[in-house]
């Protein structure tokens, strides 16, 4: 029989219960203030527990539900639904009345739940080595890049991102819009790692999964930085905060009483930074201040991995970056002069764990397109057709001026399609139209995950920002198009030869969210499709 993700997460859950007593013991070498109030109030017999959620639908007899509050709901009103789950301990902010399971009360639930996970999976993460990859974009792109690597030189790598989750060899595609996930979901995973013999686990590392503690009870080996630009200030607030966030996975290298010893595995703590990104001297000095090794890449001269060019083929990206004194050169499958730093920052995870540099070149010149970033679409059609992720406006704007010499040299110009996701930082929305809109010959805005918003307001926000960026050497169009399945044959249909075509902002996802459901999706398939309505490779 096939293995399959959920199989080997099965295999690996723990099936004897646990002692509640340990896992309070441990939350109060955190916070001495956690206080035990037993069921109704009074003593009895030690609580066990077998499993721990903070979802109320997923408690089980036995298990512990764990009330986070969060930005719509709180945990809180939950709980009597998890009891009459099944629920034999609750952990909560607030004590409650009445209850007839013991409570656990803290200071934050969000590290409750990151502490409880990991009890509950004895700590998988002191048991393989984690690599925790962190940025604004080039996350995804380096941890395949990391995992095809590490391949190469021996080890079998777990991946857990924004396109798949790898567990034992077995590579999956992730259907949900999150990067980092919960707590248990995570240290599920690492488990299963452990359990399948993986030697090495990368963790596509969020500012939202650092923000909200869902990675607290992470032991980190290795942190490694691409690229800081604006985006998820819906959570964060300000910049400075955003950037506080991602900083923090580079403090987390930092031995102290709380960092316990690996139980298998002697990786030396280090961080990888990205010495061009503006931010990149921040990381460095939390890196050092945090006793690891520190390791940069980028076309800095004092770089330990130096950039000196790279050269976008058409077919592929020659590589050319200089190490220990020594030039060398990669040729890569990937397309976009960008992917040059994620490859230069994976060549620098190789030195930190001392690989076979010719191993790690192997992994990486082997390495395929990640699935929803820079694909490129030819069906026979005299223009140019390209799917990527991209959706912040650095991103965005790095990629259309990837693109923009192509479609000058084929004598045409770009058009972009994308939107911006609802409910989330909408500073960024007007930011992309101008990004767009000083690039692109037609801007065509459309739906992304408008989720509960109004679609009609969220591209009439960034529309508003391409008009305001339009000159006389402006885009010929505005257009605002919400379903999303019209604004890519429209696009295609305006397409002159030699133009360019990004289709923007949902690259590998499978659905298009809105308030009152999930609308299947895949961005490659509609637009081979919208290609063949035109007589394009049909």
């Amino acid at each position: 029989m096939t293995a399959t993700i959920a199989g080997l997460l099965a295999a690996a859950e723990p099936v004897e219960s646990r002692d509640l007593d340990t896992l309070v013991d441990r939350l109060r070498a955190l916070d001495p203030g956690v206080r035990l109030i037993e069921a109704n109030g009074k003593s009895a017999e030690p609580a066990t527990v077998r499993g721990v959620t903070n979802d109320s639908r997923a408690a089980a007899p036995g298990s512990l539900f764990v009330a986070v509050p969060g930005l719509h709901t709180d945990g809180h009103s939950f709980v009597r639904r998890a009891i009459d789950a099944g629920a034999r301990a609750v952990i909560v902010e607030r004590p409650l009345d009445g209850l007839e399971v013991p409570q656990v009360v803290v200071g934050s639930a969000r590290r409750a739940l990151a502490e409880a996970a990991a009890w509950w999976y004895r700590d998988p993460s002191r048991e393989i080595g984690v690599i925790g990859i962190t940025g604004t974009d080039g996350k995804t792109t380096t941890s395949f890049l990391a995992a095809a690597a590490l391949a190469a030189a021996g080890h079998r790598p777990g991946l857990v991102g924004t396109v798949a989750t790898q567990i034992g060899g077995v590579r999956e595609a992730n259907a949900e819009h999150s990067t980092t996930p919960e707590a248990p979901q995570l240290q599920a995973a690492l488990r299963a790692m452990v359990t399948a013999g993986d030697t090495a686990a990368i963790i596509e590392t969020t500012s939202h999964g650092l923000a909200l503690d869902r990675v607290a009870a992470i032991a980190y080996d290795i942190a490694l930085f691409t690229n800081l630009s604006h985006e998820h200030l819906d959570l964060h607030g300000t910049f400075e905060a955003y950037r506080a966030a991602k900083r923090s996975l580079f403090d987390r290298l930092a031995v102290g009483p709380d960092t316990q010893a690996k139980d298998a595995i002697a990786w030396p703590r280090t961080g990888i930074v990205n010495a061009d990104d503006a931010a990149g001297t921040i990381f460095e000095a939390s890196t050092l201040a945090a006793g690891a090794n520190l390791l940069t890449f980028g076309l800095r001269s004092t770089a330990d991995v130096r950039l000196l060019d790279a050269i976008d083929e058409g077919r592929g990206l020659v590589v050319r970056y200089l190490v220990g004194g020594t030039a060398q050169t990669l040729r890569l499958r990937l397309a976009g002069r960008f992917n040059a730093y994620n490859a230069l920052g994976v060549v620098a995870l190789g030195l930190a764990l001392d690989l076979d540099d010719a191993d790690v070149r192997t992994g990486l010149e082997a390495a395929a397109t990640v699935p929803g970033r820079m694909e490129r679409i030819d069906r026979g059609q005299p223009f140019g057709v390209v799917v990527d992720y991209a959706h912040s406006p650095a991103s965005l704007g790095l990629l259309l001026d990837e693109l923009a010499p192509t479609a000058a040299a084929g004598g045409g110009g770009l058009i972009a399609v994308f939107g911006s996701a609802g409910e989330r930082d909408r500073e960024k929305r007007p930011m992309m139209g101008r990004v767009a809109a000083q690039r692109a010959r037609i801007v065509i805005v459309t739906d992304e995950d408008p989720r509960a918003e109004d679609p009609g307001a969220i591209l009439a926000e960034i529309a508003a920002g391409a008009r305001e960026a339009t000159t006389s050497a402006g885009p010929e169009a505005v257009l605002e198009i919400p379903d999303r399945r019209l604004a890519i044959r429209e696009a295609l249909a305006l397409a002159k030869p030699g133009d360019i075509v990004l289709l923007a902002g949902k690259g590998h996802e499978s659905t298009i969210l809105y308030a009152d459901r999930a609308e299947p999706w895949n961005e490659r398939a509609e637009a081979e499709a919208a290609l063949a309505e035109l007589g394009w490779g049909a």
